[in-house]
């Protein structure tokens, strides 16, 4: 399975970015291979409609489940038509490593 990561950078130790459309990167977590590809997000800067071309993104790298501090109203029911499922952070000071970390386990 495929889990999309919102973060601030393109390393494991960039932090979880609070925002889910206009985050800096989503870290694409393999649960099989363990293997992390960190892919710039081109919507963080486009004036609107950035949550939904985020979520397009998601459905293209095949991730089945996006870790996110918040979620826009409009992106859960998009994600819920798509069976995507979404984690919200409780704390939103971690690092992508510490996520990747817990959701490991």
């Amino acid at each position: 399975m495929k889990i999309a990561i919102t973060s601030t950078g393109n390393s494991l130790d960039s932090m979880l970015d609070k925002r889910f459309g206009r985050c800096s990167y989503f870290a694409i977590l393999d649960t099989e291979t363990k293997d992390v590809e960190f892919i710039a997000n081109p919507n963080k800067e486009i004036d609107e409609g950035a949550g939904p071309a985020s979520v397009q993104l998601i459905a293209s790298a095949q991730a089945e489940t996006i870790v996110s501090a918040e979620f826009g109203y409009k992106i859960k029911s998009l994600l819920n038509e798509l069976k995507i499922q979404m984690i919200i952070a409780k704390d939103p000071e971690l690092s992508v490593r510490d996520i990747v970390k817990q959701l490991n386990q």
